[in-house]
């Protein structure tokens, strides 16, 4: 049999629309993978436009630039075999991997399975490819694949694997959730063990508007064992070693697929490219990352969302309104993290409402976390309101609508700095204020991203705590953890005069907004009547303020913009 096949997963984080930088990445990561002895290189989904370009790939002028690019890429490839995702254009448009060996674009793959659910809507731009295909490598028969086509159970991977494929490979651009990395494996390795194939895949990472990709790519052997792993939220270039031989005799011992083949005949998979590449020794496997663990996983994802947000949109600084409250300090500590302190402006605006203890603790997390720290108290402004609309309002005893004027004040002026300075506003608004419109538009509500829009009161809570532990010290003082929450927009105000506890608040969300749940089924789960028909009733009446929020963060199965799709004019209530 062959010797060893050594590999590398280029696991890069690209920019959507960035041809030209894509491709230099591309071209580095092939040159450190056959710089380190590998024969293979493997890039994920789409790597050489980014994933998703969304209606760019309606444009004929950026299809074509992709398939320049990949043309240029492909002269250079020598002593190595190269697999790039990118869109082909052809009778149609294609999902594709291009094997790039030899100075030329040796074979095209087009993905079968288009998913069109939750963020993804590949059905709206792409045709579906006819079915699996191998490519042999040194005498190693390869079946590709790309993202969806191996979350399927069967085809196209178990036809490649029965026509022959002792390796599957996959380019995906899988999008992060809370926990999704290691469902995801789960899952490749029953296609590794079912199938009697080593596995490699290879994922995007890093952020795309509100989408986080995770990385987390892996190679697993034929015996479903992880023999390399890259880390999550990271760009990463991996370089391990699988053994064919291995494969071989496994598949010797197991007569699974030969009964298969015998049922089905020989499956239809067409062999695309035959390549030779100089042979290396080595080792079987690789490095092998730990998984992080859930707080760290869901802090890091926060971090690479607003630094890629912040990096690929040309942001040199953002400004925070630093109230001295738990979903303020959690924003500030995301925000130094990702961008580093000198990129990031903390304002507080105290009111006549605002504790000396909000205040002092603003003040604190500012300087613990080494930021500028600006204070602007809205005082004055509240008086000239006042006075502008008192004609108007005579009479009328005051409301929320005076404590919502707070907020666009804070709103305006954060604006205002934007505006002036360039910076762009973080917001920092949660997940189950978000869900029950307890905010403001045009006011809380103002800003270009929305960092803890997919994170619940209590994952706030958490992560803050975790942060601070994991530095050692307070940076976020133990008063704003302790501090019953509020927004200080009048005298003794608590949010649980307005709401129910949050731990039954996110619980009641978590059921009716991100498993789409009744009342009775929730109910069923131990929850008050009376508290889910309240609360279900606000997440219905709020669909206009979501629908006006900035993008933020994904971090869960489904979130409100990309994934949550609601009409605004909706008379439907349950019975």
């Amino acid at each position: 049999m062959n010797g060893l096949l050594r590999v590398a997963l280029a696991q890069i984080n690209t920019t959507v629309g960035d041809i030209d930088g894509n491709a230099a990445k591309i071209r580095e990561s092939i040159a450190r993978a056959r710089d380190g002895g590998a024969m293979l290189v493997l890039f994920p989904e789409l790597t050489l436009t980014g994933y998703p370009p969304e209606d760019l790939l309606l444009k004929t002028h950026f299809l074509d630039a992709a398939g320049e690019a990949l043309d240029e890429l492909a002269s250079e490839v020598e002593g190595i075999v190269a697999i790039v995702g990118f869109p082909e254009r052809a009778n149609d448009v294609y999902n594709a991997a291009a094997v790039l060996a030899d100075g030329k674009v040796a074979a095209v793959y087009r993905k079968v399975f288009l998913p069109n659910y939750s963020v993804f809507d590949e059905q709206r731009y792409f045709q579906s490819g006819p079915g699996g295909a191998l490519v042999e490598l040194n005498g190693v028969p390869l079946g590709i694949t790309i993202c969806e086509d191996i979350w399927e159970p069967g085809p196209p991977a178990t036809d490649e694997a029965l026509a022959g494929a002792q390796v599957i490979v996959n380019l995906s651009a899988s999008p992060y959730h809370a926990g999704k990395g290691l469902e995801r494996e789960a899952m490749l390795v029953q296609r590794a063990r079912d199938n009697n194939a080593a596995i490699l895949f290879c994922n995007s990472v890093g952020g795309q508007d509100e989408l986080v990709f995770d990385g987390h790519s892996v190679a697993i052997d034929q015996d479903g064992d992880i023999v390399a792993r890259a880390p999550q939220f990271e760009e990463a270039l991996v370089v391990c070693s699988i053994d064919p031989g291995a494969i071989f005799a496994k598949r010797l011992q197991d007569a699974r697929q030969r009964a298969a083949v015998r049922r089905a005949g020989p499956a239809e998979v067409p062999t695309l490219a035959r390549v030779e590449v100089p042979p290396t020794e080595g080792e079987v496997g690789g490095e092998v990352t730990p998984v992080l663990g859930a707080d760290e996983e869901l802090y890091k994802a926060l971090v690479t969302g607003v630094r890629d947000y912040v990096d690929k949109n040309g942001f040199e600084r953002v400004v925070v309104a630093l109230s001295g409250g738990i979903d303020s300090a959690l924003v500030a500590l995301v925000a130094v993290d990702a961008l580093g302190p000198d990129r990031v402006t903390f304002v507080s605006m105290p009111s006549p409402y605002s504790s000396e203890g909000t205040r002092a603790d603003a003040r604190a997390i500012a300087e613990n976390l080494g930021a500028r720290f600006l204070e602007l108290p809205i005082d004055p402004s509240m008086q000239a309101f006042d006075e502008i609309l008192s004609g108007t309002f005579n009479g009328a005893e005051p409301d929320i609508t005076e404590e919502n004027l707070q907020a666009r004040i804070r709103g305006n002026i954060v604006m205002a700095l934007s505006n002036k300075f360039g910076w762009l506003v973080l917001t920092t608004g949660n997940k189950s204020e978000m869900s029950v419109g307890y905010a403001t538009l045009y006011g809380d509500m103002a800003g270009g991203f929305a960092v803890l829009k997919d994170v619940f009161k209590g994952s706030v809570y958490r992560l803050v705590r975790w942060r601070n532990e994991r530095e050692g010290r307070e940076l976020v003082p133990a008063s704003v953890l302790d501090r019953p929450p509020s927004a200080e927009l009048r005298h003794e105000q608590r949010d649980e005069d307005s709401l129910p506890a949050y731990e039954l608040l996110d619980a009641i969300l978590a059921g009716y907004v991100e498993q789409d749940l009744d009342t009775d089924e929730l109910v069923r789960q131990g929850l008050p009547r009376e508290d889910v028909q309240r609360v279900i009733r606000l997440v219905d009446l709020a669909e206009y303020k979501r629908r006006q929020a900035p993008p933020g963060v994904r971090v869960s199965t489904k979130a409100f913009g990309r994934d949550r799709r609601l009409p605004i004019t909706n008379r439907f209530r349950e019975r």
